[in-house]
């Protein structure tokens, strides 16, 4: 599945004007032929304020594939750009100049490539009117319809990045759960994840959506525009093997089952054509490939489940069986889980972890073109940017590295590790236009204990400790985090990298349960869940830091909402 191909549909030409946002399409008048239609690009203000604004821009090339690009334009207004990712971009008065990066300059016919920026304004924010790709102006079609007009794009055709230019489906029933708590009103419109966590949630469980309905709905959220729908798929045979409380309902060797009664009807639900013109965004298996390299063999985070889901290959084969099977429909983007810096930004874990993730893209007749790209710090708290210090410094001579906290870590957040680990998997074969996902739905680390510079210089743990965000007791915890808040609302192209910042975990819903509750959902308990356990290896044998009284993984906890919300960073207003 290459990321360089056409846009899923063009968006009628449109101004910005004042405090507006929107899209806007480079457009010559009347109509022109499709040899005449080099290239098409397509430029959305994201977000926009009284100053500022953030923009990202895809450029489709109809014409003779290119080893490198250069995208023109000028602003008619005073607009400045401060800092772009994905792209070398210069500006001299009015006109701008945005070039490839290394690793984005192959554009093939019929390939796109996006990229994005900040900016700031004042008075208008307009539109470029024109842009021109290697001196040659682009243009679109203008809907018309007539013979001359050039042909209108494949309608499933993949896109670079599918959030660019498209609207995140808001889940109802976790929309509804949101607004009836206090003062949930405020983010009950925000997209997240809808968790096929188990056969029957597919039709639906005990009443509630199944995949048809929330495929159906996302059509009616759609309307004339583009629209994502976040899937995650989690249901592996022998599932979480390090973690009690997520347990699945299938056993470590019921891979037939996964295939036929898992992966097979929600494939061919997907490729139902009534969905074709939605972008379906996968997330496959989270929490799986890399327990097989963290928590196996003579490790001592090791667990005999994990011993034996590596023997057996069903991680591998059930992750490579979904991406063939998925990437097969032709608007589905695939992202692979891919833990968090607090998981495998260690030496000896980052160049292991990224081989074990090819292995499973060229499993079970996958292959790297069935992989979009990967996620990060899914239903995880790691902090996004650490501000009050960085792995390159030292405290009286010891490196942060030394650190109790970092703990000879190389990463100390998780944009710096999502960038780093998507050079790691291009290294390792996977295609050069992979895009990052970080969940930031609970990494956000405000409220009255988030600190507002470094820590004192007395050694390099009162440094780290007394600067960071991230106010876990130890990294390795991860169920049910208190003091946790809200991360960066959801987003299109923040980063160079980066294809979004997303909600994968919908905030509100439990990690495990603090004690244990009888069910017939195949979830365990995990003493990680509860806040009186003293820890094991995978947290250096700290407290677990987990809140009390939470209910089954997945069902709602209305006092961890309530934290997320009070601790939000950026605040809620």
């Amino acid at each position: 599945m290459s990321r360089t191909r056409t846009r899923t549909a063009l968006l009628a030409a449109l101004a910005l004007v004042g405090g507006a946002t929107g899209t806007a399409m480079a457009a010559a008048p009347g109509d022109v032929g499709a040899a005449a239609v080099p290239c098409t690009v397509d430029y959305q203000v994201q977000n926009q304020w009284d100053t500022g604004f953030t923009a990202s821009v895809t450029v489709t090339n109809h014409s003779t594939a290119k080893n490198a690009w250069s995208l023109k334009w000028s602003y008619a207004g005073n607009q400045q750009i401060t800092s772009a990712w994905n792209a070398k971009v210069s500006q001299s008065g009015a006109a701008v100049t945005a070039a490839n990066e290394s690793y984005n300059g192959t554009l093939a016919t019929g390939g796109s490539v996006s990229f994005g920026f900040n900016g700031t304004y004042s008075g208008t924010n307009a539109v470029p009117a024109a842009f021109t790709l290697d001196g040659v102006t682009c243009n679109v079609d203008d809907g018309g319809g007539g013979p001359t007009d050039p042909p209108d794009p494949d309608p499933t055709a993949r896109v670079g990045n599918p959030y660019s230019g498209a609207k995140v489906y808001v889940n109802p029933e976790w929309s509804a759960k949101a607004a009836a708590e206090p003062g949930g009103s405020r983010i009950s419109g925000q997209p997240t994840g809808v968790w096929l966590d188990r056969i029957a949630a597919i039709n639906g469980v005990n009443g509630g959506m199944g995949l048809r309905d929330h495929l159906d709905e996302a059509l009616e959220q759609k309307g004339a525009d583009e629209l994502v729908v976040q899937l995650v798929i989690y249901n592996l045979p022998g599932r979480d093997c390090a973690a009690l409380a997520s347990n699945g309902e299938l056993g470590p060797t019921e891979i037939g089952r996964y295939k036929t009664e898992y992966i097979d009807p929600i494939a061919a639900i997907l490729a139902d054509p009534k969905y074709a013109d939605l972008r379906i965004v996968t997330t496959v298996e989270i929490d799986s490939l890399p327990n097989l390299v963290t928590n196996t063999g003579s490790r001592p985070t090791a667990t005999p489940q994990c011993d034996v889901m590596k023997a057996n290959g069903n991680y591998v084969k059930g992750v490579g069986y979904a991406l063939n099977k998925l990437g097969d429909v032709p608007n589905v983007y695939n992202y692979v889980d891919a833990g968090h810096h607090g998981w495998i930004g260690w030496d000896d874990n980052f160049g292991a972890s990224a081989n074990t993730f090819k292995e499973a893209a060229t499993a079970e007749g996958a292959t790297v073109n069935d992989v979009h790209g990967f996620i990060t710090n899914t239903a995880n708290y790691s902090a996004l940017k650490e501000e009050n210090f960085t792995i390159n410094d030292a405290v009286n001579g010891t490196s942060v590295r030394q650190s109790k906290w970092v703990d000879w870590n190389r990463y100390v957040d998780e944009l710096s590790f999502a960038q780093a680990f998507r050079s790691q998997l291009v290294s390792v074969g996977f295609d050069a236009g992979i895009g990052m996902l970080i969940d930031t739905s609970r990494n956000g680390w405000g409220g009255s204990a988030r600190p507002t510079g470094p820590g004192a210089l007395t050694s390099v743990d009162t440094y780290v400790d007394g600067g960071r965000y991230d106010r876990r007791i130890h990294v390795g915890n991860w169920c049910n985090q208190s003091g946790a808040g809200l991360g960066e609302r959801p987003q299109a192209a923040p980063a160079a990298g980066i294809d979004a910042y997303v909600w994968m975990k919908p905030p509100g819903e439990s990690d495990g349960a603090s004690r244990e509750i009888p069910n017939d959902e195949g979830k365990g308990f995990d003493r990680m869940c509860d806040p009186t356990y003293t820890g094991n290896a995978r947290n250096n044998f700290n407290m677990s830091g987990a809140l009390p009284d939470a209910p089954l993984s997945g069902h709602w906890f209305s006092a961890q909402f309530r934290q997320l919300m009070a601790n939000a960073y950026p605040p809620l207003s």
